[in-house]
């Protein structure tokens, strides 16, 4: 047992994101599951679009969301980006953090108009709907990262 956790130790670090390849990653891929913990204590997992500044990750919802109740109950939050179809394509992003919440207009339309500037932002969320919308903003606590191409097909 012990030679199978040498093994994967390494492993992991041979398939994780340098901080430069984690940045290009998560500015390529703007949509993240964003997960919560509802009143029960069961995982409330919703797709979110966002973008990253100074390790920070930033989104808007509507303040009468469900994610958004459950935040003000319990601040901690994950977060997972991840592409690829196949086990030796997964290129993924997993965060731990706590999430404020901050409902200040100008900063939620601050957030959209960063949003929509990017090329995956569609049309969502109308500069109309921020007084209803409040802003989310994730400290990470913890990080994790892989990209399996790196092992080059070995597993």
């Amino acid at each position: 047992m012990a030679d199978q956790h040498e093994a994967a130790v390494p492993r992991r670090r041979q398939i994780r994101l340098a901080p430069e390849e984690q940045a290009a990653f998560l500015r390529d891929n703007p949509k993240c599951a964003l997960a919560t913990l509802d009143q029960d204590g069961f995982p409330h997992v919703v797709a979110m679009g966002f973008y990253v500044e100074d390790g920070i990750f930033y989104m808007t919802s509507y303040a009468k969301a469900q994610k958004v109740l459950n935040i003000r109950r319990n601040p901690k939050v994950g977060l997972m980006v991840e592409t690829g179809a196949s086990y030796a394509e997964l290129t993924g992003v997993m965060v731990r953090g706590s999430c404020e919440i901050i409902d200040d207009v100008e900063t939620v339309r601050q957030v959209m108009n960063h949003r929509r500037g990017s090329p995956e932002s569609g049309r969502r969320g109308s500069p109309d709907s921020a007084p209803k919308r409040v802003v989310l903003k994730v400290t990470p606590h913890k990080t994790a990262s892989w990209d399996h191409k790196k092992l080059g097909g070995r597993y």
